[in-house]
């Protein structure tokens, strides 16, 4: 399999690259992908990331690579300067790792709903405990795989996200998208803290849910400017972690206006 992510390439204009978070893929963003494309004027990138989607698959996963894998892909495109590299969540922190790299590739950078400190992931546990109660050689339906999972995820909305990568293969067979044994087994690395000795000091915009935990007061003072000084934190009222998904108007508005200034 290619090495090169796969990724979808829309609209023509001004790049927008997005990156989506964990257990996540491109399809997360496709309407607001559409949009910025069409009614927004942009060209639009939307990335699987390594380990996920139908990118390949390796039993490597930092974010160090996760950037690699994105400076390569920015070269494959010809992209050139003026491009804004937006992330959500693990996205998020592949993309604040890429620009603190490599900040002569792009012009600005939007974060959703994650900071640059270290996240612990052990709220995951569930949800990789239920991923892996689905029993994939026997099973006959996406309902059965549901109602194992629903053992350990009691969140209807998080089972069906995780559930739009259980695919069906040729032989009829399922299978998951994610490579759930190297995510199960590098969560300390996806929590990992963002750090680096130069700050990025191009425009970049961070954008929290209202009812999310995962950017604090704290972040707003010390972990964000310290690494992004030219940085502004916006928050979408009453939006969880899943802020584009719950919010999309709000979103759709913010990155435009942001991407276009």
């Amino acid at each position: 399999m290619s090495s090169l992510l796969h990724h979808l390439d829309q609209g023509q204009g001004r790049p927008l690259v997005i990156l989506h978070g964990l257990f996540g893929t491109l399809d997360n963003w496709q309407t607001l992908s559409r949009r910025w494309a069409t009614e927004a004027g942009l060209r639009v990138i939307s990335v699987d990331l390594r380990n996920h989607g139908r990118s390949f698959q390796s039993t490597d996963h930092s974010y160090e690579l996760m950037a690699q894998d994105v400076l390569a892909l920015f070269d494959h495109l010809g992209l050139g300067e003026d491009v804004s590299l937006m992330g959500h969540s693990m996205g998020g922190k592949v993309a604040m790792r890429f620009v603190l790299s490599y900040p002569e590739r792009l012009a600005r950078l939007l974060v959703f709903d994650i900071s640059p400190r270290f996240s612990d992931m052990e709220h995951q546990n569930d949800i990789i405990a239920g991923i892996l109660a689905v029993p994939l050689a026997t099973l006959e339906s996406r309902q059965q795989a549901d109602e194992a999972m629903a053992q350990h995820i009691p969140q209807a909305g998080v089972r069906q996200f995780l559930l739009k990568n259980l695919y069906r293969r040729e032989d009829n067979s399922f299978d998951w998208r994610i490579n759930v044994e190297v995510l199960a087994e590098s969560m300390e690395a996806v929590g990992e803290e963002i750090t680096a000795a130069q700050p990025f000091l191009k425009p970049t915009l961070f954008v929290r849910g209202g009812k999310s935990n995962y950017i604090t007061a704290d972040d707003k003072l010390h972990s964000i400017p310290a690494l992004f000084p030219n940085s502004q934190v916006e928050t979408v009222v009453d939006a969880g972690h899943w802020l584009h998904a719950e919010k999309p108007e709000e979103v759709f508005q913010l990155v435009q206006a942001f991407v276009k200034q």
